[in-house]
């Protein structure tokens, strides 16, 4: 019977390489010298971290990492950005959630829109993932077809496609 499961995840490699590219345009820029702009990621909290200066910079900063980060593959919403905090040191800092897996709620709103569509396929939740199974390979490629017209906030990939 043919599936395919649809995740919700973040490449970490690539993550780490846009923030490598990032830190080389920060050295290059003029604006830059002798400021503070600091990028880092916690891979076990799944967050990011910036520092910068003032309010500027730190959206220059942002700016310049999703540019790397679409560059490199990743989609921009894979990012939760808080708002900027001021430091101890007088500094910003912006923390960004990294979205890998689909919660629960948005889940389960996936399953029931693709249940009300009435086509001949079941939709589970495995996790933080979801697996659509059906007799006919073109019912999947409609739900694939209807999940990436869909507003969901998140990206979607669809993976283990077996017929």
């Amino acid at each position: 019977m043919p599936s395919f499961d649809i995740v919700s995840r973040a490449n970490f490699s690539e993550l780490d390489n846009a923030i490598n590219n990032t830190k080389k345009a920060v050295a290059a820029r003029f604006d830059f010298r002798g400021a503070t702009a600091e990028i880092t990621v916690d891979v076990k909290e799944k967050g990011l971290k910036l520092v910068a200066d003032d309010g500027l910079k730190m959206r220059g900063l942002k700016e310049m990492f999703e540019s790397a980060a679409h560059k490199r593959g990743l989609d921009v919403r894979t990012f939760k950005w808080n708002e900027p905090e001021p430091t101890l040191a007088g500094k910003l800092k912006c923390e960004a959630k990294i979205q890998d897996g689909i919660e629960q709620d948005l889940a389960k709103s996936i399953v029931k829109m693709i249940k009300d569509t009435k086509m001949k396929v079941q939709a589970s939740i495995q996790g933080d993932e979801l697996r659509v199974t059906g007799k006919k390979i073109d019912d999947l490629q409609a739900v694939m077809a209807l999940l990436r017209g869909a507003s969901l906030g998140i990206p979607l990939q669809y993976v283990n496609i077996k017929s």
